[in-house]
């Protein structure tokens, strides 16, 4: 199968394709010349997949609603974590499992 540029590859077909090379390198008949050319071809596709995949991560918003029931959008933030709503009618309770 030719090899694609990657400039016009998306995210799923490279995942695709790597399956296929992946299938192919462990089905033991390919030459060592040409597993070497789709290791070299895998590689390249693994690093696309995660080019992809950071760019994508850098697109998530999140949309949240101010005080006036509008929609905001934030970017989004992988450290940051969910802000816990709290009830000013009850007390914090201790919880234990065991």
């Amino acid at each position: 199968m030719p090899e694609k540029k990657t400039n016009d590859t998306t995210f799923e077909n490279a995942v695709e394709r790597l399956e296929q090379i992946v299938e192919a390198m462990e089905g033991g008949e390919l030459p060592l010349e040409e597993m070497l050319e789709r290791y070299e071809e895998g590689t390249r596709l693994v690093k696309l997949c995660a080019e992809k995949l950071a760019a994508a991560e850098k697109r998530i918003e999140i949309v949240t609603r101010n005080a006036s029931d509008k929609p905001q959008i934030a970017e989004y933030d992988p450290s940051a974590t969910a802000p816990r709503s709290k009830s000013p009618s009850k007390p914090a309770e201790d919880v234990s499992l065991f």
